[in-house]
């Protein structure tokens, strides 16, 4: 899993755009993207790969760095 930030909703549009046509160069088949119209956060699943692009205050709303960090006994 990819987490990423753009600093705006434009710029998440075009990082987000920049990499689907990367992977479709690169040949990775079947490859599916969700919230390219708002572009607040985007989420690619290129199988094997996922990569979320958020905008700043959506990634810290979310904060899936501290949903799947890993600590001892499930403690926060």
């Amino acid at each position: 899993m990819i987490i990423a930030s753009g600093r705006s909703n434009r710029h998440v549009g075009a990082i987000s755009d920049h990499l689907l046509t990367k992977l479709k160069e690169a040949g990775v088949n079947g490859v599916r993207a969700e919230g390219l119209k708002t572009a607040d956060w985007v989420l690619i699943d290129a199988g094997d790969v996922i990569v979320h692009v958020f905008r700043p205050e959506v990634r810290a709303f979310y904060d899936l760095e501290k949903m799947w960090s890993a600590s001892p006994g499930g403690a926060a």
